[in-house]
């Protein structure tokens, strides 16, 4: 099984993305799908160990997004670009952003399988978080080697709950967690746990982060979640 290795997609047309997912996941990859290079920007990129691409997409195309994702968070993922643009400048141009494959439309969903099969095991690909010691959104910085979080020059010690939350939360942005869930993510080892321990948690996480701590967002009746 392959259930170690997480996938990006980002793919603007909705059969196909479905198409994608379900045929990736058949071979137990963790996969996420988004329509827009838009939407992938606001997430935690660190976190793949391989990215399918669409070229032609929106305002971002793919080929900005591999950019991107080169030169500005310096990411060495591998990247796959799948598309129907297959002249030898655009291929040229895909290879010449640090893409590991080009793959056009129509194309096997056997065959891609195939390719990211060997590039997972060629790479030998590990998320880019353990490679990467800080995440950096929205004016805080999370270090991932002290387990501080850091807003401008001031370092601030939390517990080792508040660092696990404000992880999960910043590395999903827009993502509701429950209570319930974030208990068990968090707290999987304790024996007596409530709900309003994530509250006391939330609490207390937002009181140290002063002003970003209305980042820390709650939506009764279903949970937290974190928004610039």
């Amino acid at each position: 099984m392959n259930e170690k290795f997480r996938i990006l997609v980002v793919e603007d047309e909705e059969d196909l993305n479905e198409i994608l997912q379900f045929n990736l996941e058949s071979e137990g990859y963790q996969v996420d799908t988004f329509f827009s290079a838009e939407e992938a920007l606001k997430r935690d990129l660190t976190i793949y160990h391989l990215m399918i691409l669409d070229v032609m997409m929106g305002k971002i195309s793919g080929f900005s997004l591999a950019q991107r994702i080169r030169k500005e968070l310096r990411l060495e993922i591998p990247i796959i670009f799948l598309t129907a643009r297959d002249t030898e400048n655009d291929i040229l141009t895909g290879f010449n952003l640090g893409a590991d494959d080009y793959i056009t439309k129509p194309f096997s969903i056997r065959a891609l399988q195939a390719r990211v099969k060997a590039i997972l095991k060629r790479t030998k690909a590990t998320p880019a978080e353990a490679a990467t010691t800080s995440l950096n959104i929205g004016g805080i910085v999370i270090d991932f080697e002290s387990k501080r979080l850091i807003i401008g020059d001031k370092k601030i010690e939390l517990t080792r709950k508040e660092y696990e939350i404000i992880s999960l939360l910043a590395k999903n942005p827009g993502r509701i967690f429950s209570r319930e869930e974030i208990l068990r993510r968090i707290w999987e080892s304790d024996v007596i746990v409530i709900d309003r321990t994530v509250d006391v948690n939330m609490t207390r996480l937002r009181r140290k982060m002063e002003e970003y701590g209305s980042y820390i967002r709650n939506k009764p009746g279903f949970g937290y979640y974190f928004e610039i």
